[in-house]
């Protein structure tokens, strides 16, 4: 293999280099602190919501858990299966992969590339972005919290018993609450519901079957499920915050509403893929 020409060198300096300031420009802008912020931090408003979830979480556990378990072994067996084939559906590399690589290939956008075209692929790379922090960041946290929490799943201890806990244990058999994969279909469908509204039906219909597939398998139970909903949506409304403060994707309206900024439309992002493969 022949050693590279200067001009070739060159050229592949330019592209490092302009590729390294896109990914330090919008780290910087993603992570500073913003001057007027979101107003003041409704404390009440918090502590009502996450109280009436904890009481939501208690109810369901008391009235729901034992018989939802139960009744799961009941069901047919091809029903069983078709759950068992959909719940997969409910990974979070479905979407952590796909928005990971789309954010690599924007980054990696050779210099030539004209500044409209830029402009273009950093608002997908933006939405690409909020997408995978809102996704990404609450399935972290539920992980984590669930090693910590530690309640058995459904049958762990060899009953239908939704009140046996183990504490930091760190077992798979301990970590039943929050399901993950409903923190996952919860925040994505939330996510992709702020910035496609018209997605927001299939998207919780989407949610919807994968919380119900934990519990048809008896992987989870109701509450889990239920307190995994309440992670995602949660985490999303923070991250969608996160970047409202600072322009990104999301901004606050003069009555201090968030709202979502215009994304390129369809005819734009086909006008650039023809460039980038025209060239």
């Amino acid at each position: 293999m022949s050693a590279l020409s200067e001009t070739e060198r060159n050229d592949w300096r330019a592209i490092y280099h302009g590729v390294s300031a896109q990914v330090v420009t919008a780290f910087a802008r993603l992570f500073r602190v913003p001057r007027g912020g979101l107003g003041p931090f409704d404390r009440q408003t918090l502590a009502i919501r996450a109280g009436a979830a904890a009481v939501a979480f208690v109810l369901i556990a008391l009235l729901f858990d034992t018989p939802a378990i139960l009744g799961a072994r009941t069901l047919p067996h091809w029903l069983a299966e078709l759950f068992n084939f959909l719940t997969d559906f409910g990974k979070s590399g479905w979407f952590l992969w796909p928005l990971g690589l789309l954010m690599i290939a924007i980054a990696m956008t050779p210099a030539w590339v004209p500044n409209a075209a830029r402009r273009v692929l950093g608002a997908v790379a933006a939405r690409a972005g909020f997408l995978f922090l809102a996704i990404g960041l609450p399935g972290l946290f539920g992980t984590i919290v669930k090693r910590l929490i530690g309640r058995a799943r459904p049958f762990g201890g060899g009953e239908a018993e939704p009140w046996l806990y183990h504490p930091f244990g760190w077992k798979v058999e301990y970590a039943s609450l929050p399901s993950g994969h409903a923190v996952t279909a919860f925040a994505a469908a939330v996510a992709i519901g702020m910035l496609w509204p018209r997605m927001r039906a299939v998207m919780w219909i989407y949610a919807i079957i994968i919380a119900i597939s934990r519990v048809v398998l008896t992987a989870h139970h109701p509450s889990d499920v239920f307190a995994g909903a309440v992670v995602g949506i949660a985490g999303v409304v923070l991250v969608r915050n996160h970047f409202a403060a600072r322009r990104l994707v999301f901004g606050v309206s003069a009555a201090g509403r968030i709202i979502v900024f215009p994304g390129p439309s369809l005819r734009r992002l086909k006008s650039v893929a023809r460039a980038l493969l025209a060239d």
